[in-house]
């Protein structure tokens, strides 16, 4: 999952170099925060949200095929 969120963030930025990635369990759920560059900010949240929204409806369908509760955070 954290390669995915990783290509779907480089593909978006205009400073791919800046994007990071990390994956931790918590409780029942792998945890996978984002982290970019300020100015790239907007590129992957959108408008109202829509972006981010998809990146996190793309690894919710990618981790049913697992049975996994995956939860992607965008960090400042």
């Amino acid at each position: 999952m954290k390669e995915l969120v990783e290509v779907l963030a480089k593909a978006l930025v205009d400073h791919p170099e800046e994007v990071s990635v990390t994956e931790t369990d918590k409780d029942n759920a792998t945890v996978i925060e984002l982290r970019v560059a300020s100015s790239d900010m907007g590129k992957v949240i959108g408008k109202q949200g829509r972006i981010a929204k998809a990146i996190r409806s793309l690894v919710k369908a990618a981790a049913s095929k697992d049975d996994k509760k995956v939860v992607v955070e965008i960090v400042q």
